[in-house]
């Protein structure tokens, strides 16, 4: 959510943006802001059908107003708190996975003034992302009942480096925390000088990758050190620009190696790619 908030802000221009998830099917609560100047908005639930964002909850599609004080398409039960950030024109987008909204990115200015087609497409952008990333958490929650894996129990080279240790709310081991154990090992080891230690980190990756390929992985499947890189980076949910500052890399050359991911896996889009590459064994 704040990697996606921080991009729609950078993409559109607009001053201040916010945003959060359902917890209960029918309520969203904002839980991430950025570029606010007072907390009024902090920890505000949203009702369906109520407000903007509750219109675009109810609607499933991007809303916006010009004026929110006085527009007269939507209901005013949050008039208190956007006054109080002095917020006029609000755009909100809809973070839609599996037909089902999960959340809502809103967008504002100051001044009440019409927001035209980039920023619409920035901000679709920005939730675009996002949806993709909790594709991922979901796929990884399903697959958390899959026999523990085990890692740093023994003397190998994962012992010792607090893998295995993340649990899930029934105390099994939770594929998230195994997920971003390997995102931090494949950044972390390239930026390591003793060849051992980087060999070690590697092969500690190598056990976490194909830990969870089923009997029916592919074969002749193969990507380079930095596309998995890139493709671990990816399926942690950071979108372009971020893995291309933890990698140290230009926003295009990552999106060179995911075009050659894709081609490889035979996907579509990021979210595809993830996904095959999991059932390939080339991640965790």
């Amino acid at each position: 959510m704040r990697a996606a908030l921080l991009r729609m802000r950078r993409t559109t221009g607009l001053a201040v943006v916010f945003g959060g998830l359902l917890h209960d099917g029918r309520r969203l609560r904002i839980a991430e802001l950025n570029g606010t100047l007072t907390p009024a908005l902090r920890g505000l639930a949203i009702s369906t059908g109520s407000g903007l964002g509750g219109r675009c909850l109810a609607l499933s599609r991007p809303c916006a107003v010009v004026d929110y004080p006085s527009a007269r398409h939507i209901t005013h039960e949050y008039d208190g708190p956007v006054s109080a950030e002095g917020l006029r024109s609000v755009i909100a987008v809809p973070v839609v996975v599996r037909r089902k909204v999960r959340g809502v990115l809103y967008g504002a200015l100051r001044d009440a003034l019409p927001l035209g087609e980039r920023v619409f497409d920035a901000a679709v952008s920005a939730a675009r992302d996002l949806e993709q990333a909790l594709a991922v958490r979901d796929e990884l929650r399903e697959r958390a009942t899959a026999p523990a894996l085990g890692l740093g129990a023994g003397p190998g080279p994962g012992a010792g480096l607090g893998l295995g240790t993340g649990r899930g709310p029934d105390g099994t081991p939770s594929w998230e925390e195994v997920r971003q154990a390997h995102g931090e090992l494949r950044e972390l080891a390239p930026r390591v000088t003793d060849p051992e230690l980087r060999a070690r980190l590697l092969a500690v990756c190598g056990r976490l990758e194909t830990a969870s390929a089923g009997p029916e992985r592919p074969a002749g499947v193969s990507l380079t050190p930095r596309e998995l890189d890139v493709l671990a980076a990816v399926a942690t949910g950071a979108t372009n620009a971020v893995v291309a500052e933890r990698l140290g890399l230009r926003a295009e050359t990552v999106k060179g190696y995911l075009r050659s991911t894709m081609r490889k896996l035979g996907a579509h889009t990021r979210l595809e790619a993830v996904v095959a590459a999991r059932r390939a064994g080339l991640l965790p």
